[in-house]
């Protein structure tokens, strides 16, 4: 059953090690796992490993832009989750899940009321466009109730650095350092309000994140190693992703890509970008977004709004990195292989170049006959 994650980092293996011998700046035409499970119970659901789907970017893939529809679900109940979006591992806008209270009592002014003076730290952006590899905002806290009412206006009487700053909050744990986000605990007045949706077992369970953005805020692209709810109570959000399958495309540095304006992407800089198979979907609010582990997405908040994220371990438990508690660290097994590339890479370096394009080259032929699925699309 673990050979199944490691077809998934041998692939990220790859993806590294291609870099060294290919004619562009990134892979071109490598395999990565899908991940196909049969529901989020059990270690990997009730599918067998032999059913399970190994995808190949396509040789057609290269028009600019090209876009998708995300599928979308009415009257989704768990059943539907479990039995039509889950198995499928691509994401899914699902409607008409009773979300609570919460859609129509989150106005600025209720939360703010009981949301209550509490300190919360914030990202403060004085462009609407927010980079996290080359962190264009900054770190502020404020009282709950303040930040909100500054994350709703247009323009601030008083700001940090500039009066059309531009506020997100992503809520932490008590000790960021040590606990996930829970709303429970860190909103417990304001989690009376909402219903999140069973989908899961509780004892996977990871993390449930409160998200506040002011309107025209966009967060960079990036992949997370857990399933996800996305949950819009209010507000309209529009979410653009990408498949595992596109990393080559898209310029990554760690879990984040490089490629920040998606719609006018500078294709001399990120020509692959091209290539990169692009899902949409306006979130309104009471929709669910099924975002699945290792999808890349971006999200630009249309009109301030506030949502909730819960995160789930659908992997065994002893596959995650036991002192992540954003969702975000690659596995165990993951950030080990990574560590012997590491040391590889570094051994190549010690050849001359002839050579070194020589072993590379073996290396990649080594990981395709190990480790490759023979399952593929």
């Amino acid at each position: 059953q673990r050979c199944c994650l490691t077809c998934c980092v041998c692939s990220i293996f790859l993806i590294c090690i291609f870099s060294l011998c290919a004619d562009g700046p990134r892979v071109r035409g490598f395999v990565v796992w899908d991940g196909r499970t049969d529901g989020p119970g059990g270690r990997y659901g009730n599918q067998s490993l032999a059913s399970r789907r190994f995808l190949r970017p396509g040789p057609n893939m290269d028009a600019a832009g090209c876009k998708a529809a995300v599928a979308v679900h009415n009257h989704a109940d768990k059943d539907t989750f479990l039995r039509e979006v889950y198995p499928l591992r691509k994401p899914a806008v699902l409607k008409g899940i009773y979300l609570g209270a919460c859609t129509s009592k989150w106005t600025v002014d209720y939360l703010s009321s009981a949301g209550g003076s509490q300190e919360v730290k914030v990202h403060v952006a004085s462009v609407p466009q927010m980079d996290f590899i080359n962190k264009n905002f900054n770190y502020r806290t404020l009282p709950f109730d303040v930040f909100v009412k500054r994350a709703a206006e247009a323009t601030h009487a008083e700001y940090f650095i500039s009066e059309d700053e531009k506020y997100y909050l992503r809520s932490l744990g008590v000790d960021p350092r040590k606990d996930a986000a829970d709303i429970t605990k860190q909103f417990p007045s304001l989690a009376d309000d909402i219903n999140i949706p069973a989908f899961f077992d509780k004892e996977q369970f990871f993390s449930s994140v409160f998200r506040i953005s002011s309107a025209g805020l966009q967060l960079w692209t990036h992949y997370d190693v857990m399933d996800n709810l996305l949950i819009q109570v209010t507000g309209r959000k529009q979410v653009v992703l990408f498949s595992p399958r596109d990393a080559p495309y898209l310029y990554l540095t760690g879990d984040k890509s490089e490629v920040l304006d998606l719609d006018t992407p500078d294709l001399e800089k990120y020509p692959l970008f091209a290539k990169a198979q692009r899902y949409e979907c306006q979130l309104e609010p009471g929709d669910v977004l099924f975002i699945p582990a290792l999808w890349f997405h971006n999200t630009v908040a249309k009109v301030f709004g506030v949502g909730v994220n819960v995160f789930w371990k659908h992997l065994p438990a002893d596959f995650y990195n036991t002192t992540d508690t954003y969702g975000n660290k690659d596995p165990i097994a993951a950030s080990r292989a990574m560590q012997i590339l590491d040391r590889a890479l570094k051994a190549l370096d010690e050849l001359p170049d002839e050579y070194r394009d020589f072993y590379a080259r073996r290396m990649v032929l080594r990981i395709q006959s190990k480790s490759y699925s023979k399952h593929y699309k």
